[in-house]
C-alpha cells in the first residue's frame, strides 16, 4: 500500500512539474516551407523571418520558446488541438480565419503578385504597380478587368489552403484554370519547369526564389493588398487564450518600437516590410 502511495505521489509530482515547464514555454507553429517568411537550412533546422522574430516576441513575453514544424493545410486544426500554442507562418489576418481563431495585430505586410517565367507573353502586363481590393477603386477595378483577359484560359498555380487560391477562386479575375499544390517550393518547381502559365503567392516568395535557384523568375502585373489578401500578418491564437493575446499584442508592440521588427524583415526581405 505504502509502495501504491508513492508511486503515484511521484507521478502527481511529475505531472506538476511538467505543467509548470510548459507554463514557462510557448510552441509556435511554422510550416518551414514558405522562405524567406519560414523554412529550413541544410541541416533540416527551422529558419527564416518568423522564426527569428518569433524568439524576439517569447524573449519580450519573458518565455522561453519553441518553433515547431507543422504542414500548412492542417495549421488551424493543429493549433485548435493544442498541439502548440501559436501561429507564426505568414499567416494573414482574414475574416474567414477569424471564425476559427483570433489574431494578434499584425506584424509584417504580405504583398502578393503573379510570377512568370522571363519571356512569358504574360511577362510586363499593363496594370498599376499595385492594388488594394478592400474598397477597388476604378484603377483596381481596370487592372482586373485587364488580368482576366490575359490569364483567361491560362492554369495559374498556387499553393491549396492559401488567401492566393482563396482570390483566384473568387471570380475576380474570371475564368481560369487553378492548380492546387501542398506546398510553395512544389508551386515554384512546377512554374519553372513549365507546367504552369502563372503562379500567385507573395511577392517576396518569389524573389527569394529566383535569387536562390538561379530561375528566371518575374514578377508581373500589380501587387495585391486587402480583400481577399486580408489586413496583414499577424499570430495566430486560440479563442480562448485572451491573455497569450495580450502578451503577444505587448510584446509586437514592443518589437515594433525598438525597431526589432524592421531590422529582422530588413535582414530576410531585402525591406521593411513591418507594419
Amino acid at each position: 500500500m505504502n509502495i501504491i502511495k508513492k508511486f503515484s505521489l511521484g507521478l502527481l509530482i511529475t505531472f506538476f512539474l511538467t505543467i509548470s515547464a510548459n507554463a514557462d514555454k510557448i510552441k509556435i507553429g511554422t510550416e518551414g516551407a514558405y522562405p524567406p517568411w519560414n523554412s529550413k537550412d541544410a541541416s533540416g533546422k527551422l529558419i527564416g523571418f518568423e522564426v527569428e522574430l518569433a524568439w524576439t516576441l517569447c524573449r519580450y513575453i519573458g518565455k522561453q520558446c519553441e518553433v515547431v514544424e507543422q504542414d500548412w493545410d492542417g495549421m488551424i486544426p493543429a493549433l485548435i488541438m493544442r498541439k502548440f500554442d501559436a501561429i507564426m507562418a505568414g499567416m494573414s489576418i482574414t475574416a474567414e480565419r477569424q471564425k476559427a481563431i483570433s489574431f494578434s495585430q499584425g506584424y509584417a505586410d504580405e504583398v502578393a503578385s503573379l510570377a512568370v517565367m522571363k519571356g512569358s507573353s504574360l511577362e510586363g502586363l499593363d496594370t498599376p504597380a499595385g492594388i488594394n481590393l478592400t474598397k477597388p477603386n476604378a484603377a483596381a477595378k481596370k487592372a482586373l478587368k485587364t488580368l482576366t483577359g490575359a490569364l483567361a484560359g491560362k492554369t495559374v498555380c498556387v499553393q491549396t489552403a492559401t488567401i492566393h487560391q482563396n482570390f483566384l477562386d473568387s471570380g475576380d479575375v474570371g475564368k481560369i484554370n487553378v492548380r492546387t499544390y501542398k506546398t510553395q517550393d512544389e508551386v515554384n518547381l512546377d512554374l519553372a519547369s513549365g507546367r504552369c502559365d502563372a503562379a500567385l503567392a507573395a511577392a517576396v516568395a518569389f524573389s527569394d526564389y529566383a535569387e536562390k535557384s538561379g530561375k528566371p523568375v518575374v514578377l508581373t502585373g500589380p501587387t495585391f493588398s486587402g480583400g481577399a489578401f486580408g489586413n496583414g500578418v499577424g499570430v495566430g491564437i486560440r479563442k480562448d487564450d485572451t491573455e497569450l493575446l495580450k502578451a503577444f499584442n505587448s510584446a509586437i508592440n514592443k518589437a515594433r518600437k525598438n525597431g526589432d521588427i524592421s531590422r529582422i524583415a530588413t535582414k530576410w526581405f531585402g525591406f521593411d516590410a513591418s507594419m
